[in-house]
């Protein structure tokens, strides 16, 4: 399967410029449109159809930070379905404790002092996610090994997190 990064002829990187994505996308979206391929062969019609795809694909994943993340790590492959991550002992502690509270909630201003806590925790990690990813470019072969670990570990507390705020929209929905 064909690199989005390399399609799209960029760097691998956390950050890529939208309004350079945006362009590429639109260039390649002209470029690949099946339309314009209408009277050609079935087999050049598909392999059109496929890169009409790709570009789909490469826009709404690199076009989404989210995803950009999952879809490098999962490039490097450090990021796979049904993973069982070694997430840091301080970090499963902290969750267990507001996992413990969440089951004792009474009233709505508990609540609000978890979410609270809860988006503060997601703050942190997204500052230290973007400390990470911020200069990831112009790091040498080992030290992005090294990086992208470091990010994916964050992958991890941040899914795990992810569960946490659902059980608070649960309970939310409650009070």
């Amino acid at each position: 399967m064909m690199n989005y990064f390399e399609f799209y002829g960029i760097a691998e990187t956390f950050h890529p410029d939208a309004a350079m994505l945006k362009k590429q996308f639109y260039a390649l979206s002209k470029k690949y449109h099946p339309d314009f391929y209408a009277n050609d062969e079935d087999e050049k019609q598909q392999e059109i159809l496929e890169l009409s795809t790709l570009n789909n694909k490469a826009y709404h994943t690199l076009s989404d930070p989210n995803r950009v993340v999952d879809y490098i790590l999962r490039a490097h492959e450090l990021v796979s379905e049904g993973a069982k991550p070694q997430l840091p002992a301080d970090f499963l502690m902290e969750m267990m404790d507001i996992n413990e509270r969440l089951m004792e909630i009474e009233d709505e201003q508990q609540l609000a002092d978890i979410t609270a806590e809860v988006l503060a925790i997601e703050g942190d990690m997204n500052d230290e996610l973007l400390t990470l990813t911020q200069d990831y470019t112009e790091l040498d072969d080992t030290a992005k090994e090294s990086r992208l670990n470091d990010v994916a570990n964050i992958y991890y507390r941040q899914k795990y997190l992810l569960r946490i705020k659902e059980s608070l929209d649960t309970f939310a929905a409650r009070l």
